[in-house]
């Protein structure tokens, strides 16, 4: 149950369209319910705006299937990240008004639309494409208008150039880069705005699976630069999220 669910639950409750002792079973979930071997965070909305989502890589699809279930009887928007193809047909026959995205590889429970603020989501090749739809999709399912620069690594930076005038537009910045990771640098000498640096396990052997961009990324010159772990795109779309709605609160 996220924070609109829990008003509009209390406000059925004032006006008399539920019994209290309907509304208790509502909220008997709360914090947390075990189910298939899964303790699902029920809270985690109320507490930080967004509900837990639900991690599939190294689940059964059945264990999936229970977290993304339980966490979709509170509404949405739901996430589950790095799902297979057997997590995928699971999820969408247990909840078939969820929505697979895969090149990103999510299934993704729509909720109530917000709208938080402008992302932009800039990515230096297409092998980061996966890494960088996360971001994009954890973005826009959370309440971000998001663009998307794709193909643009500085070893053709004037195809990165082409496109500022469209990213300057965004609040916050997501760079996604493998290889050398120098990317994220480049934009955030380029734009006023955050920048949230994801490094790629993208690259050849000296790249040590994505070590080196992250180190590059934690070593930019330019300022206005945080980054988030290896293939973290979830982390990524997810922090975006919190520093627009950051802004619009503090308005």
């Amino acid at each position: 149950m996220n924070r609109d669910a829990l008003k509009d639950l209390l406000e059925r409750v004032a006006r008399g369209e539920v019994t209290p002792v309907e509304a208790s079973e509502k909220l008997a979930q709360l914090p947390f319910r075990v189910d298939d071997g899964v303790m699902v965070d029920t809270h985690r909305a109320l507490r930080t705006g967004e509900a837990e989502a639900v991690y599939c890589a190294g689940k059964t699809a059945e264990q999936a299937v229970a977290a993304f279930s339980a966490l979709a009887a509170g509404g949405g928007p739901v996430l589950a990240t790095r799902a297979s193809d057997e997590h995928v047909r699971a999820l969408i026959a247990a909840v078939p008004s969820a929505v697979h995205h895969p090149v990103a590889r999510m299934v993704v429970l729509p909720g109530t639309p917000r709208e938080f603020g402008a992302v932009a989501v800039v990515c230096a090749g297409t092998s980061d494409l996966p890494v960088a739809e996360e971001a994009a999709v954890t973005a826009e399912a959370l309440g971000a208008r998001v663009s998307r620069v794709h193909d643009v690594g500085v070893a053709g930076l004037h195809r990165l150039l082409e496109h500022v005038a469209l990213i300057r537009r965004a609040r916050v910045v997501i760079a996604v880069a493998g290889m050398e990771g120098a990317l994220p640098s480049v934009v955030a000498g380029l734009v006023a705005a955050p920048v949230i640096a994801v490094p790629t396990s993208v690259g050849y052997g000296a790249a040590f699976g994505g070590l080196a961009p992250l180190l590059a990324m934690l070593n930019a010159c330019a300022p206005g630069v945080a980054v988030v772990n290896i293939d973290n795109g979830f982390g990524a779309g997810l922090l975006a999220v919190r520093i627009l709605r950051g802004m619009q609160e503090g308005a």
